[in-house]
């Protein structure tokens, strides 16, 4: 199981969650949210390593995206809004999807298709807004589908949703924040923590 800590703004949280055992850092390039990166101020992200970076976007231009990704050297790419499909097979393999959750249930044919090209669905209820859903209810719903699962994780629940629904990846933002933005290090090790002892149990 892969973990990803978003919504990263500076290079000392960054450094705190690859040394905590981080996968994946996340990158917000979303004009109007409160944790949005100026790709033009952080080259850091460049120099990072131990972990896989990600530029998050929702509905940007394809050509934005590219450029960002070329600048800051990103290793994936994660959507959140109406993008094409066709973009997927353009930016390649390492893509992560966003899939909601609408009040009648996951499109589970949905997950199998992204699946089907190589791109990791990731269920988010809220869209980064820290939403949470059923966790029963989506593990029955997918049983046998790879996804990862996003919304309402924090250090103190995480284990429960892995040990429940078993995703490929966790992904967590605001729940290891001080204040929009700014990580809280202790929550960040304490949620790594639970998830991968919950992942190994």
């Amino acid at each position: 199981m892969l973990i990803k800590i978003c919504g990263i703004c500076n290079p000392r949280d960054a450094e705190t969650a690859v040394a905590a055992g981080a996968d994946l850092l996340g990158f917000i390039f979303v004009e109007g949210t409160p944790r949005v990166l100026n790709s033009s101020q952080c080259g850091w992200i460049r120099n990072l390593k131990g972990a896989a970076t990600v530029g998050v976007f929702r509905d940007s231009t394809l050509d934005r995206i590219l450029e960002i990704r070329a600048k800051l050297d990103l290793d994936w790419i994660q959507f959140h809004g109406s993008e094409p499909d066709a973009w997927l097979d353009t930016l390649g393999p390492r893509v992560i999807r966003r899939v909601p959750v609408p009040a009648n249930g996951i499109d589970r044919l949905r997950v199998e298709a992204l699946s089907l090209r190589k791109v990791l669905p990731l269920i988010d209820p809220g869209a980064g807004d820290g939403a949470t859903c059923d966790w029963r209810v989506l593990a029955q719903q997918l049983e046998g589908l790879n996804y990862g699962l996003a919304g309402g994780l924090t250090p103190q629940n995480v284990a429960d949703a892995v040990s429940i629904v078993r995703p490929a990846l966790v992904d967590v933002s605001s729940g290891v924040e001080r204040v929009p933005g700014i990580k809280d290090h202790t929550k960040i090790q304490e949620f790594i923590r639970a998830a991968r002892s919950a992942a190994t149990a």
